[in-house]
């Protein structure tokens, strides 16, 4: 091998080594003085195959406001990767910290305890386990996110030195209970810092046999009808080797009607105890089977418990006529009440999709590959006599969908980059788009325009990639030579735009928005926008 190769496979290997595991819970409990890092878990895979993409990192403080952190924001703080690294943690690190790459966000809540002068560890960071008496116990100490930085490591019990090898492995005995502390020795830039581990360890009673006992009442009448089948179910709990049976007539044990399923017993186990069933059959009810003690029985040297069944005739009762009538209104105010609910949620079903998206923070932009969540297709010149539709085109709908929503457009003449091949670059950018927003008017197709309409109905009705939300601005009956594919679109995908719907509440903009993709990315605005989204820049 190589020199460079060498030490070109030495550098992957330690990148290897050092890389740590992602943190998926958003609340967190750390100890002031030691060292911790921050890392997003699950980033999109757009963001990994963008090389220029970088990770940004935000604190925010008791006022929800945000500052960026950079390496100039404390000595303590680094960046590697995607992580955010504290050497060492302190109090004044406590509060909300954000990452962002892309539109990919992510965010903790960091919760920072004051180290105990006069313990090892924080009881606030404890973890707790059980352990049988006589069963194995188990304690190693290991860190593999600072692996590679770890020069020394010790094991203490109730903050005492136990052992020169951080690791236990024998039989639980009751005096090993009590609190186990792994103390990693960690050097970093020529400081030493400590990262402690601590799990209480309860030493409990073995599992010991239990008494057996039947479940349910002790006599049960079970009420059947003559010619039908039967079945009794019978179930207790007991140890593995107690004896569970059923009892019956000695006329009964030759009837090839009567039938108990000697070998096959339904077994569970709750609540650390076992369970057992078993079932009695009978086949085509007769007189001979009422009123007979049928007897299911649980029993060990110790203990016999048993439970007795009786078949009676079932009794089936006239239906008196003011329950009839009672349930005939109930099932017919049912009826009306469902139709109602059906009626309210067909003509309310936009409220109820945005509101569900709120709640739930639905976001299907994450890993499907788009750049875009639509390419807005309009007229690019403007003249005093087309100018609102080009207003509305370049301006109110940017100003809307992105800094009230968080959506990002392509807009032609603020996205493209002039110069390139006009028609390629139109394509390229449709196909990176997850919507193509028509605003059509009386002079869309006279202009060049018309190239990208012909793209987006390809795209949307033959290759399937994309979907089409038409916007009315001029109602399409007054406009003639439009495509015949136009036709295809399902009229809920077109909008007809009227001058008062300037209200972000207005039955346009919840529709537009029902038919972007569901986003949970909240835009970074200030406060005086959002207030006037909709008012002139």
């Amino acid at each position: 091998m190589h020199h460079e190769e060498l030490i070109l496979t030495l550098c992957i290997l330690i990148v290897k080594s050092a890389s740590k595991s992602c943190i998926h819970r958003s609340q967190i409990h750390v100890v002031e003085g030691e060292p911790f890092y921050l890392k997003p878990c699950g980033i999109s895979a757009p963001v990994h195959r963008n090389e220029t993409a970088t990770m940004r990192w935000f604190k925010g403080s008791a006022s929800h406001e945000y500052r960026e952190l950079n390496n100039r924001s404390s000595p303590r703080v680094t960046f590697h990767d995607h992580t955010l690294e504290f050497w060492p943690v302190e109090m004044e690190d406590e509060g909300t910290y954000i990452s962002q790459v892309g539109n990919d966000r992510r965010n903790w809540t960091l919760n920072v305890t004051k180290r105990n002068k006069h313990s090892c560890f924080s009881d606030k960071l404890v973890t707790s386990r059980d352990v049988e008496v006589n069963k194995s116990l188990h304690i190693t100490c290991k860190n593999p996110n600072y692996e590679e930085l770890i020069q020394d490591t010790w094991l203490y019990k109730n903050c005492k030195e136990i052992s020169k090898t951080p690791r236990i492995l024998k039989d639980a005995e009751f005096g090993d209970e009590g609190y186990y502390s792994c103390v990693f020795s960690v050097h970093h830039n020529g400081t030493r810092y400590n990262i402690t581990k601590t799990v209480n360890i309860t030493v409990i009673e073995g599992r010991s046999k239990v008494t057996p006992a039947i479940l349910g009442p002790k006599c049960e009448k079970v009420g059947v009808e003559l010619g039908k089948d039967v079945e009794l179910n019978c179930s207790a709990s007991l140890n593995k080797d107690d004896l569970f049976y059923w009892s019956i007539r000695k006329e009964d044990s030759s009837d090839p009607n009567v039938q108990e399923d000697r070998k096959e017993t339904t077994t569970w186990i709750s609540e650390g105890k076992l369970h057992a069933s078993k079932i009695l059959r009978f086949q085509k009810i007769t007189e001979n089977y009422l009123n007979v003690l049928y007897n299911c029985t649980v029993a060990n040297e110790e203990a016999i418990d048993t439970k007795s069944f009786v078949l009676v005739r079932k009794e089936i009762p006239d239906i008196p006529g003011h329950v009839f009538t009672g349930g005939v209104t109930v099932l017919v105010l049912a009826s009306v009440a469902a139709v109602c609910i059906v009626i309210l949620c067909v003509i309310y079903k936009v409220d109820l999709v945005l509101f569900y998206r709120r709640i739930a923070e639905r976001d299907e932009t994450l890993t499907d590959g788009k750049t875009y969540d639509a390419f807005v297709s309009y007229l690019k010149e403007c003249h005093p006599e087309n100018k609102e539709e080009y207003t509305f085109a370049v301006e109110t709908l940017p100003r809307v969908l992105e800094k009230q929503f968080g959506y990002k457009l392509c807009i032609f003449e603020r996205d493209v980059v002039p110069g390139g091949a006009v028609v390629e670059e139109i394509h390229s950018l449709i196909e990176k788009s997850r919507r193509l927003i028509i605003v059509l008017s009386q002079s869309y197709l006279t202009n060049g325009a018309r190239r990208e309409l012909e793209s987006g109905l390809h795209e949307a009705l033959v290759e399937r990639k994309i979907k089409i939300i038409l916007i009315e601005f001029t109602p399409a009956s007054n406009i003639t030579f439009l495509p015949p594919s136009l036709k295809l679109l399902k009229s809920y995908r077109v909008l007809k735009w009227r001058a008062d719907s300037p209200s972000m509440n207005s039955r346009f903009w919840k529709n537009l928005v029902y038919l972007m993709p569901a986003k949970a990315v909240k835009p970074w605005r200030e406060e005086s926008e959002a207030r006037s989204v909709l008012s002139a820049p």
